[in-house]
This record gives C-alpha cells, sequence and structure tokens, in this order.
C-alpha cells in the first residue's frame, strides 16, 4: 500500500536516479481530463513533468460503442497495451501517474494498468499542483517521443463488477456510490439518461478522499471513512460512478485504507441506459 502514493520530491529524485529506490525505471504519465473539458492536451502543452507524455483518457483510457456500454467502457486490452507502449512503458517500469484535478482522473490510469497486470504504478500525491508548489522544473509542449516499449497486459489482474453482477452485489455486500450526494439522491442528472442510483448502494463522494490540496487523507483517516459506511475487515467492497473514472479514485483510496475494491467499469452511465434494471432516488435507509 505504500507504495501507491508517491510525493514530488521522491518523484523528482527518482527521474533524476532513473528509478526508484524500491522500483524500476519511471514512466511519467500526464492523464488531464474534465467532464467539461475532455482534451486536456493544451493545458499539458502549457506545462507538464519533464519526460511525462500525455494520455488521452477519451480514446487511450476508455472504447466508444454503444450507449448501454456506458460513457467510457474499458477499451480493447490490445489497445492499452499498443497505448502503453507507445509510452514508451516495459515490464518491470514504474509508472507514476497525475492530472491537474486531485487526481480524479488520473486515477483511471492507475486502476487501469493495474487491471491490466502492470504490477507497479502510483500516483503523484497532491497532482500537479504538488509538483508546482515544489518549485521543480516544468517542460512545455510536446515531450519527445520515447523508444516504443515491450509491456505486455492482459485483463483481470483486480476483481472487478460486470453488469450482470452489480444488482446481486449490492444486494449482499457493500456498494459505493462515488458521485456527488445530490446525483445520488436523483435530484440532479446532468449526462446520463435517468436519475437516481443502483438499489442498495451507499453514497461515497469521492472527493471526500482528499484534503483542500488534494492529498489523499491517511490510511487511518480513511479506513474510519469505510467503516462508518458499512465496510469490514476483509471485506470486498464495489464502487461505481458516473461512467468509470472517480470510481477508480475510490479504488485508490479503498485500497489505501485496507479494503479490496471492485469497480463497476460501467457505472451508473451503463446501468441507466438499461431501462429494465431498477433505479432507487432519495437518500439511503439507516
Amino acid at each position: 500500500m505504500s507504495r501507491i502514493l508517491v510525493t514530488a520530491p521522491d518523484l523528482q529524485a527518482a527521474l533524476s536516479a532513473g528509478a526508484f529506490p524500491d522500483g524500476g525505471p519511471v514512466r511519467v504519465l500526464d492523464v488531464r481530463w474534465r467532464l467539461d473539458r475532455p482534451d486536456g492536451r493544451p493545458d499539458y502543452r502549457a506545462g507538464h513533468i519533464p519526460g511525462a507524455q500525455y494520455v488521452d483518457l477519451d480514446h487511450d483510457l476508455a472504447a466508444h460503442g454503444a450507449a448501454t456500454e456506458g460513457r467510457h467502457p474499458l477499451p480493447p486490452v490490445e489497445a492499452l497495451q499498443n497505448a502503453a507502449r507507445r509510452w514508451g512503458i516495459d515490464a518491470g517500469d514504474t509508472i507514476v501517474v497525475y492530472d491537474d484535478l486531485k487526481n480524479m482522473s488520473s486515477a483511471r490510469a492507475w486502476w487501469l494498468l493495474r487491471f491490466a497486470g502492470v504490477a507497479d504504478v502510483r500516483l503523484l500525491d497532491g497532482a500537479w499542483r504538488a509538483w508546482t508548489e515544489a518549485g521543480f522544473d516544468r517542460e512545455t509542449g510536446d515531450a519527445v517521443i520515447p523508444t516504443p516499449g515491450d509491456i505486455d497486459l492482459a485483463y483481470g489482474a483486480l476483481p472487478s463488477l460486470e453488469l450482470g453482477e452489480v444488482g446481486a452485489f449490492a444486494d449482499d455486500a457493500l456498494l459505493l456510490d462515488a458521485r456527488a450526494a445530490e446525483r445520488y439522491r436523483g435530484e440532479v442528472e446532468p449526462i446520463d439518461p435517468r436519475a437516481g442510483h443502483i438499489p442498495g448502494a451507499i453514497s461515497a463522494p469521492t472527493t471526500e478522499n482528499v484534503d483542500a490540496d488534494g492529498r489523499f487523507h491517511t490510511p487511518d483517516a480513511l479506513r474510519s471513512r469505510f467503516r462508518m459506511l458499512g465496510a469490514e475487515d476483509g471485506m470486498s467492497v464495489g464502487v461505481y460512478c458516473g461512467s468509470g473514472v472517480t470510481a477508480a479514485h475510490q479504488a485508490v483510496a479503498l485500497t489505501l485504507a485496507g479494503f479490496e475494491p471492485r469497480v463497476f467499469p460501467g457505472s451508473w452511465s451503463q446501468w441507466s441506459n438499461h431501462p429494465e434494471l431498477p433505479v432507487q432516488t432519495g437518500p439511503a435507509p439507516r
């Protein structure tokens, strides 16, 4: 668990040395993406960690198909492997991901690469803000294209939930909804076809995983939070969000807290596009 997060000074030291003391050669990925501004390349070109490769979340970390698959279904593993090799990733590398949104977007890269079998993926705690506030160098424009990597990927290295499993999982275990509370309650729904939440799910906004500076709360604090929501020792905890992006951030927090997350990649965007599936509104019963 201690290898999930890395500080800006530790990343700077690893980049200078070429590797982490407890890891391999360093590859840095910049995952700028926002729902209202999905193309993060202009911000990336305005300034990024030297050598960081830009990752297009909509195209590199997601596929595009029928609405019934959700807004960000997982890409074919071959497509992700091709992207990872394009970023220069070799077997044994240590990958560090970051964004400029408190890691709400870059966590998707963390979870997806781990799900695809990459053993050592870390997040820059505090994200881009932590790097700039530390006063480290920044690079503008596009980073030099690296020599293609040789990484081989295969899905299934982490537990997950498929659409057909979610309803029964919510009946028998803990399923967390990482969206804003008002979306969970069904008071607003800005993008998906139906408002509300998966029956039995518990509201757990992912914004509560971090402090005002975008750094994750301590493992003990996160553990207390998830215990209050119903998590127990040894429990596998399901999690979803709007389209499977911030659910990955919740997965990071759950892992830090010592629980096993099971991400539902299709999330609410997939569930709500299946009219045969039930929807619940209002607060969860106590």
